[in-house]
């Protein structure tokens, strides 16, 4: 019946309506904890990835349609910092099945993938790098500066950020061991880029040229740099003579900002501290890019306390291994390697180093190369002898000329006595027609506005028989001195043109001694008369009258002075003639006054006043084996022989005034080497062998 029926039980548990409830409870749970947590995961869609396997391809067909998403995408991609080595290798190998279709509208994209950290990764990375790299300059040359302006700034070591506190430190990674692994790929990549587009060489040097980092960067720094620019040279020797001279001119830019007097008063200073001074007194306040004088990385004290020298003395170093390095294969010298070499340095030199004024240390490269052959030595004053006597040369580049043979002959130990007799038995007689030439006419009289070349070979003159008179007489004394006699210095000393006037007073005092003693020339009345004309002048040499003052306009330092930098100086040193004092030369000084000469005498030493002061003769001045040692030698003849100045000759001063004038065709002011063209020169070193010169004019 229905009143037999009975409800059923429930089953035991949650009702269906009680299990929604709880499980709407728990999702609300959940989605606060993911809002607490700041996960939105839930509502936010998954992050986009471009996988691989045609995406590029794909990509730049898309962005061609104007969609842009994925193009953007990609560059975040690969600007990713910590990008795997997995993941630059499949990118690359995706760009390279579709290079070409990478033309000029996709540089953003290709500047980002050249900006791959590939350097200092694993060797599947640099192969598949350099792969790409080989592809991409072979499709698509418009990229080729790009990816040479990417290896070169690699050349040098990268900068890195390091904090203290709150205050970026900006570092050098120099100390990072990778560096020369990392310097090998970059060499790998460029020449590959050179296999693939011969024309590479065309482009490079304005790259090269623009990378170059600024000279105040560290040694380490720019050593790395010079060194990288030199393995360029070798495997694209057509850019060896730019590299050169790019390197030099920064050299030169080092040289000339840091004079002689201030690093010697740097390094006295600094070697007074080490001896027991205060240390406060020599620190310098260096930027982020100067180097530590105390730099402990070379024993010996090698390195150099001035800052500019230390930067100049590490690139010195750097340029005379290369030098060695090339001319010299297993040990022996490479002849055809180094009169090339030669021809290089050479063209370098006319260009930018004879025409600096006040450089003291980067001309020394061609004196290091001419130690290598006698040869060499002969071809270098053979060249700077026809740049003298040319008179289409600047009077400027003729008197520089003038003044680096004169210090070459003085200082090269190398150089025998042979060679210096056959340069002087050119330049003597050059002076002597010039002499011949300005006698008669209306201009001879001391002025250096018109005869600066006539000056300087003068003192080059008087300076190389100061250093070489004893090499000249020695072994057989009364040849030697018939030698000296033959070339006829005293007509030079007391011609109307008085070069003891013009002459630096050290050079002159001291030529002085040495002819006097051994009865050559006397010199000490010509001397005393222009010490008592130091008045200030009126001359109209130039067109109208004009008041100049007495100023030596000589005074300058010779190109081979002492060589101050001491760990390339180490190389110098053996080949260098360091001045000794001729202490003889003290001993038979006369104590009498200089007899003084007739009105007429004065007169004609004297015509045409003094040299104008503001005229001043523009005279040029002139492997990684470091830990080098450079002695200090004392420079030109010291100042303690002005006095000399002071002193005259005895009675017995004979003056020989009658002048022997030698027969010659007459040479005009502006024309003096007419006469000289049939002159026998030094031989040239590119002729059949490296030859001695002729001893004869």
């Amino acid at each position: 019946s229905k009143s037999s029926v009975k409800m059923e039980a429930a089953p035991g548990g949650l009702g269906r309506c009680s299990c929604a409830f709880w499980l709407a409870v728990a999702f609300d749970a959940l989605g606060l904890i993911v809002l607490l947590l700041g996960v939105d995961f839930l509502n936010t869609p998954p992050k986009k990835t471009v996988r691989f396997g045609g995406t590029v391809a794909n990509t730049l067909a898309k962005l061609q349609k104007g969609d842009t998403s994925d193009y953007e995408l990609i560059k975040h991609q690969l600007s990713d910092p910590d990008i795997k080595d997995a993941q630059i290798i499949s990118w690359l190998q995706e760009f390279r099945t579709c290079v070409t279709q990478l033309g000029r509208d996709h540089e953003q994209l290709i500047y980002v993938v050249l900006k791959l950290p590939w350097l200092g990764r694993s060797q599947a990375v640099v192969e598949e790098y350099l792969a790409f790299l080989s592809n991409l300059v072979s499709a698509q040359t418009v990229y080729l500066r790009a990816c040479l302006r990417m290896v070169v700034t690699n050349f040098a070591p990268k900068r890195i950020r390091i904090q203290e506190g709150n205050v970026d430190i900006s570092d050098s990674d120099d100390e990072d061991e990778n560096l020369p692994r990392t310097f090998d790929h970059c060499h790998q990549a460029l020449q590959l880029i050179t296999r693939y587009v011969p024309s590479t060489s065309r482009f490079m040097m304005p790259i090269l040229s623009d990378k170059f980092p600024f000279v105040q960067k560290s040694s380490r720094t720019l050593e790395c740099y010079v060194h990288n620019l030199f393995r360029v040279s070798v495997y694209i020797p057509d850019l060896r003579r730019d590299i050169i001279e790019l390197i030099i001119s920064k050299m030169l830019t080092l040289d000339v900002s840091a004079p002689r007097s201030e690093i010697e008063e740097v390094e006295s200073g600094a070697q007074q501290d080490a001896n027991g001074a205060s240390q406060d007194d020599c620190l310098f306040d260096m930027d982020e890019e100067e180097d530590s004088p105390l730099d402990s990385s070379r024993p010996d004290g090698a390195v150099m306390v001035h800052p500019v020298a230390e930067r100049l003395d590490t690139m010195m170093t750097v340029l005379l291994a290369y030098i060695k390095d090339i001319c010299h294969v297993n040990g022996s010298l490479d002849i055809e390697k180094t009169k090339a070499l030669y021809r290089d340095l050479v063209s370098v030199f006319d260009k930018v180093v004879l025409p600096t004024h006040a450089s003291c240390h980067v001309q020394y490269y061609m004196f290091y190369l001419c130690s290598f052959r006698l040869g060499l030595a002969e071809a270098f004053l053979d060249h700077l002898w026809k740049m003298l006597h040319a008179p289409n040369q600047p009077p400027v580049l003729r008197q520089a000329a003038a003044g680096y043979m004169g210090s070459f002959m003085a200082r090269a130990k190398f150089l025998p006595v042979s060679t210096v007799k056959a340069c002087l038995d050119l330049l003597v007689p050059w002076l002597h027609l010039y002499i011949n030439s300005q006698d008669s006419g209306s201009k001879a009289f001391c002025d250096v506005n018109l005869h600066g070349s006539f000056y300087t070979a003068c003192q080059a003159v008087f300076y190389t028989l100061i250093f070489r008179h004893n090499a000249i007489l020695e072994g057989n004394m009364k040849k030697g001195l018939a030698y000296l006699q033959g070339l006829n210095l005293e007509r030079i000393v007391m011609c109307q043109l008085n070069p003891l006037r013009v002459c630096l007073p050290a050079v002159t005092n001291m030529f002085a001694a040495i002819t006097r003693k051994y009865q050559l020339v006397f010199c000490y009345t010509i001397i005393e008369r222009n010490n008592r004309n130091l008045l200030p002048v009126v001359s109209n040499s130039t067109g109208g009258n004009s008041v100049s003052t007495n100023t030596n306009p000589l005074d300058t330092f010779f190109p081979f002075d002492p060589y101050l930098l001491k760990s390339s100086g180490k190389l110098i040193e053996p080949i260098y003639q360091v001045w000794e004092e001729p202490s003889d030369c003290m001993i038979d000084v006369p104590k009498k006054k200089v007899r003084k000469g007739s009105m007429d005498e004065e007169d004609d030493f004297l015509h045409g006043g003094t040299p104008h002061g503001d005229s001043v003769v523009g005279m040029t001045p002139g492997s990684y084996d470091s830990h080098l040692h450079s002695p200090r030698s004392v420079g030109s003849p010291p100042v303690s022989f002005l006095h000399w100045s002071q002193m005259g000759c005895s009675a017995q001063h004979h003056t020989r005034r009658g002048r022997s004038r030698t027969a010659c065709a007459c040479v005009s002011s502006t024309d003096l080497t007419g006469a000289l063209h049939t002159a026998a020169l030094l031989t040239p070193v590119f002729g059949s062998g490296f030859t001695k010169p002729s001893t004869s004019l």
